[in-house]
């Protein structure tokens, strides 16, 4: 048969195959998310996530460890405190949980990059992402709070702060705050489309914030939309963030591209817990490989222009990328 072009050439062993990969992947890519609760010691499995954990403060050493040892170089830190409020103040109080993890973090292992999760609804007794005016969320009231929670951080050694409320206005003021109190060196990862989804579900259980009444569409974004995703990115950009973000990733990979092809911005993913269960639920029932479907959607991820990726899966895909199976 007479055929010049023959796509299968480039196929044909795992060698050319690797040669000729358009997507690559390093153990660089990925940051761990970590939850530390303030009133455990050791740690506590979370049950809708099989494998992650609530570590205490005298363990949290632990998983850091683990991901050096994986290839992993930074996490998110997000905070479980013993005391709860109506405004979230253990939020910003010098002697945290987050504050205090850090704290023992960098001590233990200066160079690891610690990131942290700046928001409210860890902290507060109704569960929301900030300060409630009656049974909505007041954004101006919020916006200082927000700024005490990262000034906070960086004050206790954080990298890099991750504000993830969706308050109109908050990239601006943070840093501001940053910039006023000498931390003008400090990046701001923003979750800047972030989306109202049901693919938060276990996460809400690793680190105890899901709201007593109501939800929170009001301030995360609606699933229709994809121009308002370029609309927040590009405040966010103009505000001063550093690293732009969409959340959750597999549903969204379409925003993921389209912000990739908008902005020169660093682009993160999330790849959230809904994600993460999901995949473990339909191993454990025999129905996938896990270990393929974990690389395939990483790599899907990527390939829609992520330049790293928030996971839970962190470990296992850097040992996958140093072996060359997603790199």
């Amino acid at each position: 048969m007479d055929m010049i072009n023959r796509p299968r050439r480039l196929r044909s062993c795992d060698t050319v195959r690797r040669l000729c990969r358009e997507t690559r992947v390093s153990p660089d890519s990925f940051i761990y998310p970590i939850f530390v609760d303030e009133s455990i010691s050791g740690r506590t499995p979370v049950e809708a996530m099989p494998g992650q954990f609530r570590w205490g403060l005298d363990s949290v050493c632990e998983p850091v460890r683990e991901c050096i040892e994986a290839g992993v170089r930074s996490c998110m830190l997000f905070g479980v405190p013993s005391h709860k409020d109506a405004v979230g103040s253990a939020a910003w109080a010098e002697d945290g949980v987050v504050q205090r993890a850090v704290r023992i973090i960098k001590e233990n292992f200066p160079d690891f990059y610690v990131m942290t999760d700046v928001c409210l609804c860890e902290y507060t007794d109704h569960g929301h992402c900030g300060k409630l005016d009656g049974c909505t969320v007041d954004n101006d009231a919020t916006l200082e709070l927000l700024a005490r929670v990262a000034v906070s951080h960086a004050a206790a050694g954080a990298d890099m702060v991750a504000p993830s409320d969706m308050m109109d206005g908050r990239i601006g003021f943070i840093r501001a705050a940053l910039d006023k109190n000498g931390f003008e060196n400090i990046p701001i990862m923003a979750y800047s489309a972030k989306y109202a989804s049901g693919f938060y579900g276990p996460f809400r259980e690793a680190a105890g914030s899901a709201p007593s009444f109501g939800d929170r569409r009001g301030y995360q974004m609606d699933m229709h939309n994809r121009r308002e995703a370029i609309y927040e990115t590009e405040l966010d950009i103009d505000e001063g963030a550093d690293i732009i973000m969409v959340k959750p990733a597999l549903s969204y990979l379409d925003i993921i591209r389209e912000c990739r092809d908008a902005f020169d911005k660093p682009l993160c993913a999330y790849s959230v817990s809904g994600e993460y269960s999901m995949i473990k639920a339909a191993a454990a029932a025999g129905f996938i490989d896990e270990y393929r479907v974990m690389c395939e959607t990483a790599v899907s991820i990527f390939r829609a222009g992520a330049g790293m990726l928030i996971t839970y899966y962190a470990k296992e895909l850097a040992e996958a990328a140093r072996k060359g199976e997603i790199g």
